[in-house]
């Protein structure tokens, strides 16, 4: 297909879209009233949408485009809990701030005796 017929079978669809969405009518019903093939209808349509952004303008696919994005701050609660570690029968609990080194040394003495 030449790229002049390309255009002017994009264009007959983008019509037929454009139709379908003013018809208010399903896409099944839509395609028997017109005699297309409902998976081309649903192969256009999301074409189509690909080719617009967010607000519904046509977007030059080669120029990268922004997007709003909605931020909302959150609370992240840190539990001061202790957290419990079992090694064997021995319960350990940890906090926040534990020496790490310490902690290992406990482990493994445990590990050994255990």
């Amino acid at each position: 297909m030449t790229k002049a017929k390309l255009e002017q079978h994009r264009e007959l669809w983008r019509a037929r879209v454009a139709d379908f969405r003013a018809s208010g009518l399903s896409g099944a019903a839509w395609c028997a009233a017109h005699q297309v093939k409902e998976h081309q209808l649903w192969y256009w349509v999301g074409k189509f949408k690909a080719d617009t952004d967010h607000e519904g303008r046509q977007r030059d696919s080669a120029q990268p485009c922004f997007i709003p994005v909605r931020v909302e701050e959150s609370v992240v609660e840190v539990a001061d809990k202790p957290l419990p570690i079992r090694v064997g029968p021995a319960v350990i609990e940890v906090t926040s701030g534990y020496n790490s080194d310490l902690l290992r040394d406990v482990v493994r003495t445990l590990a050994s005796l255990c």
